[in-house]
């Protein structure tokens, strides 16, 4: 089987709607530090040019968790790959992570990261499917709703391809 990737989103909208949303945070977070913390490996692409963008101090760590695998539905079984370098106990933490698709991944993730008394915990996503939430989520700072297509590019993958185009593509399998 073979697969094609159609651009959903371009570079240049995904930039535009970046800095809007960056904006908006260093507003928010203004006189704060915001400890930015990165999901891995598909944030990683957001978290960077989205902190590039921010007025207020930043600093960083980041977590693997995973309910993938090398499929294009979610397992349903969160697991955590990678977990955090440092304490957030205290902090203004910023969750950062690339999709919110049926929302057990970050529903999971923030219940374990509540537990260890951050200041404020909130999420920022590039890409939110709510038609897909099957466990409720409350996003922050959503770039984009986007429909129930598998998408790739800016970080997200299909099978660890793809995560380096510069735009949002849809994948069509042939």
């Amino acid at each position: 089987m073979s697969e094609t990737v159609r651009v959903l989103l371009s570079e240049e909208e995904v930039d535009k709607k970046i800095a809007e949303i960056a904006k908006q945070i260093s507003e928010d977070y203004k006189g704060k530090q915001v400890h930015m913390l990165c999901v891995l490996k598909g944030g990683v692409f957001f978290t960077c040019e989205l902190s590039k963008r921010l007025t207020v101090p930043v600093s960083m760590d980041f977590m693997s968790v995973s309910s993938y695998g090398a499929d294009t539905k979610s397992s349903g079984v969160v697991r955590i790959v990678k977990d955090l370098d440092e304490s957030i106990k205290g902090k203004d933490v910023l969750v950062v992570e690339d999709i919110v698709d049926s929302g057990r991944t970050l529903s999971y993730l923030l219940e374990y990261l509540r537990n260890r008394e951050p200041k404020s915990l909130r999420l920022c996503t590039l890409l939110d499917k709510p038609e897909r939430r099957v466990v409720p989520v409350d996003v922050d700072y959503t770039c984009f709703h986007i429909p129930d297509e598998f998408v790739v590019g800016y970080g997200l993958d299909y099978a660890q391809k793809y995560r380096n185009l510069p735009y949002i593509g849809v994948v069509e399998l042939d």
